[in-house]
């Protein structure tokens, strides 16, 4: 049986205002529910089977979920609300903060990348559960050079500061240093880990004395982050990649 839910509930999560905005079109006559006036803030339908119209407009089409992709820029945190630093929250369009999405995971404030933003519970749990490890790549920027002997320790588990052993990680080397001019460029790798503890990359390149120059998130669970999204910007994931979100979840549940 199809879930019912208040008009105005709806309506309020669709955008069309607070509750009491949403009361006053019904009050006004202003909403149908197939093809009927509605004048009972109250009435419950079924979203999904119903048509509602407002002022004789388009058919609603109801969104019970958001999920949104955001390239994250340095100098905000990973929260929805905070008194003294920016938020991602602050990112998000206002024709998706109905929805009051939140940030799955964190990244640290001077960490840039990926950032999944969604209402769907279910979905940020499974992502974020460590029984379900689910795979984050990074790019990062090295200020010396890596070899077999810190990727095989990475594979093995690296011994952090705090005694804790982290679980196996992937290292690749993208590019080695270079000088130039006298001017070291960095190294570039990827590192993918399937957990998410406290500053965590930087501190297992620090168990070798490497400092981490630059740390970019590039994927989660498969999802890749869009190399047209400029920093700061969020998008819609198109079909296929909530599809691909929920395929990678199933396989590990």
């Amino acid at each position: 049986m199809a879930k019912l839910e208040r008009v105005d509930k709806i309506l309020a999560n669709m955008g069309y205002g607070s509750r009491s905005e949403v009361k006053k079109l019904i009050k006004y006559g202003r909403v149908n529910v197939n093809g009927s006036c509605v004048k009972d803030a109250s009435r419950k339908v079924s979203p999904d089977d119903s048509e509602i119209t407002v002022d004789g407009g388009e058919r609603l089409k109801f969104e019970k979920y958001v999920y949104l992709m955001l390239n994250k820029p340095k100098g905000y945190i990973s929260a929805t609300h905070d008194a003294r630093k920016r938020t991602v929250a602050e990112l998000i369009p206002e024709a998706y903060r109905h929805y009051d999405p939140f940030p799955v995971g964190r990244l640290d404030i001077d960490t840039e990348g990926l950032i999944l933003l969604t209402n769907d519970g279910e979905l940020c749990h499974c992502l974020l559960s460590p029984r379900k490890h689910v795979e984050k790549r990074y790019a990062a920027t090295l200020d010396k050079s890596v070899d077999e002997r810190v990727i095989k320790a990475f594979r093995d588990g690296v011994l952090i500061d705090g005694g804790y052993v982290c679980k196996s990680a992937g290292l690749k080397i993208i590019k080695s240093a270079q000088v130039e001019r006298t001017e070291l460029e960095g190294v570039k790798v990827e590192v993918a880990i399937t957990e998410g503890k406290y500053h965590q990359i930087k501190r297992m390149f620090a168990a070798f004395g490497i400092n981490v120059l630059q740390l970019k998130r590039i994927e989660i669970a498969g999802l890749k982050l869009d190399s047209e999204l400029k920093p700061g910007k969020v998008r819609e994931l198109m079909p296929h990649e909530i599809k691909l979100l929920m395929s990678q979840i199933s396989q590990v549940r």
